[in-house]
């Protein structure tokens, strides 16, 4: 199954790739082979360390090249009527507060940054709205009303 990304998205994920593949694997082939002029490699928690590295840092470039083959990059239309879709970002009011997220695929959610998951419980709710519709969201608190004020 595909899973979403914003151009934005696409863009981290390259930079982190590319990252990745030159001056993080770079590093740590640098470590290891230190860590062999050390001599006995059975009891040198340096080398073993820096293989972990190496471990956790190619499982990691497997994961991103794996993200980017399964992704489908998806940007706002702004020409579709202000209707909530993948890229939307979404100003609601809710109990007297406005806020605005940004509606992403599941991989590039993060609340801290008010980025929502379109397969989250706010993320399905809001999409398909547009400015001036009422939304009723199930959260694990209960239900909460939103206003969507602004789609853009």
């Amino acid at each position: 199954m595909a899973k979403f990304i914003t151009e934005e998205g696409l863009r981290k994920i390259k930079e982190e790739l590319s990252k990745r593949k030159t001056t993080i694997r770079q590093g740590i082939a640098n470590a290891i082979k230190e860590a062999k002029e050390q001599g006995d490699l059975s009891e040198n928690a340096e080398y073993s360390e820096a293989k972990h590295q190496q471990a956790e840092n190619e499982a990691r470039i497997a994961e991103l090249e794996y993200t980017l083959k399964e992704s489908t990059v998806v940007s706002y239309n702004k020409s579709n009527g202000g209707i909530v879709q993948m890229g939307s970002s979404v100003k609601v009011k809710f109990n007297g507060s406005e806020m605005e997220f940004q509606i992403v695929g599941s991989n590039e959610a993060n609340p801290g940054e008010f980025k929502i998951s379109n397969e989250s419980p706010m993320g399905k709710a809001f999409m398909g709205h547009a400015k001036g519709d009422k939304v009723e969201v199930d959260t694990p608190g209960g239900k909460v009303n939103y206003a969507i004020l602004d789609v853009k």
